[in-house]
């Protein structure tokens, strides 16, 4: 797919005329990515329009052979995609994390380079506001670590690396640490990592020009005894910060202090109804830009829990919807916060949803889109 931005309606015809092949991505069909979390010619990362209307997808083209994209980001000007690249996920070597050159406007990409990850079962990136920071959870290993960027968005090796240590109540999935995110804060002054299995929300000290990481005093702060806390996200308002929890199966509100890093614990909440008695565990979580709905994800239930947003941050449970496909992944609120976008891995599919402005409700928007262990989403700038 082309792009282009003609200065006049005839501009835009006579383009058309010459070059009949010619498309346009326009306010209304933003470029959505999703990552196919398979190995070998597989594995890859699918550019779909997006029609912010009707919430239909198009698939328009496919960058392949990235093994095992089982989570990626994109830097805020669009330019460039980070995502993890292993042969064999979870194996006894090192994975890596690739580069690419990105088209901000269609998602084509172009590989610049790797570097080991340090450790294995790679399962998030980030990047900073600068874009000159990329970080990353290792979750078998149950370490972190930190890359800088050259002009050029390729990788240098890493500046940080830090192995967690402990353990929690589980004697099964909590033996040791197991790293599931590590999230930059708004303010770009700190990075907060989600260690499943020693139940603990580390923070770190963040030197974007650098990419350096340092422990925050204090170094973390407990989560509920058994909890198992994997994603985070900061509300828009950047004074809370929302973890949902892997082995409970709930979301867990903390205070952000800015000026510190640190964060506070204030509230506990179900993502299950009260009856359900089966084997679940929840993935990810979203908050809508306006920050009055945030939405869950259950996989076992598979269905995406909804909450109202108080002022004061607290959740109250809207409802638990279906998420139309098995192992509810990964989640994307489009920015003008009226569409939700669900990676449902093991179901093989993406599916849409329209959120009511009013109440915060879901109601699905036609058939799912199949695509092969859809892992991760994201939205081009």
């Amino acid at each position: 797919m082309n792009l282009i931005r003609p200065r006049s309606l005839f501009a835009l015809l006579m383009a058309t005329m010459l070059n009949p092949t010619i498309s346009t991505v326009t306010a209304e069909q933003p470029v959505v990515l999703v990552s196919s979390f398979a190995p070998g010619k597989e594995g890859g990362i699918q550019a779909y329009e997006l029609d912010l209307q009707s919430g239909s997808l198009k698939a328009t083209h496919r960058t392949g052979d990235i093994s095992n994209p089982f989570f990626f980001a994109i830097s805020r000007d669009g330019k460039f995609l980070y995502t993890i690249d292993a042969k064999t996920f979870g194996g006894e070597e090192s994975e890596h994390v690739s580069a690419f050159a990105l088209d901000g406007t269609t998602g084509r990409m172009k590989f610049l380079n790797r570097q080991s990850t340090r450790g294995t079962a790679s399962c998030f990136v980030d990047v900073d506001a600068t874009g000159k920071s990329v970080l990353v959870a290792n979750y078998s290993t149950g370490n972190i670590a930190s890359f800088p960027t050259q002009a050029d968005g390729s990788l240098k090796e890493a500046a940080t690396f830090i192995q967690h240590s402990g353990s929690s109540v589980d004697p099964v999935r909590q033996k040791g640490p197991y790293a599931h995110c590590l999230v930059v804060s708004p303010d770009n002054r700190f990075a907060f990592a989600a260690d499943l299995g020693i139940d603990q929300v580390l923070g770190y000290q963040l030197d974007p020009a650098t990419a350096k990481l340092v422990p925050n005093t204090p170094p973390f702060v407990k989560s509920p005894a058994g909890a198992g806390p994997r994603h985070l996200t900061f509300h828009p308002n950047g004074r809370y910060v929302y973890v949902i929890n892997e082995l409970n199966n709930s979301v867990t509100l903390f205070d952000y202090d800015t000026k510190t890093g640190t964060l506070k614990e204030r509230q506990n909440i179900s993502t299950l109804p009260s009856d359900f008695k089966g084997v679940t565990h929840c993935a990810d979580l979203k908050i809508t830009p306006d920050g009055r709905f945030l939405y869950g994800t259950n996989r076992g239930h598979d269905s995406i829990a909804a909450y109202q947003l108080g002022a004061d941050g607290e959740m109250t449970l809207i409802g638990i919807e279906p998420s139309l496909g098995k192992g509810p992944q990964n989640l994307l609120i489009t920015p003008d916060g009226k569409l939700l976008l669900c990676a449902n891995m093991p179901g093989n599919n993406v599916a849409v949803f329209k959120i009511d402005g009013q109440s915060g409700k879901l109601k699905s928007v036609g058939e799912p889109i199949s695509q092969v262990s859809p892992a991760c989403i994201r939205l081009l700038p």
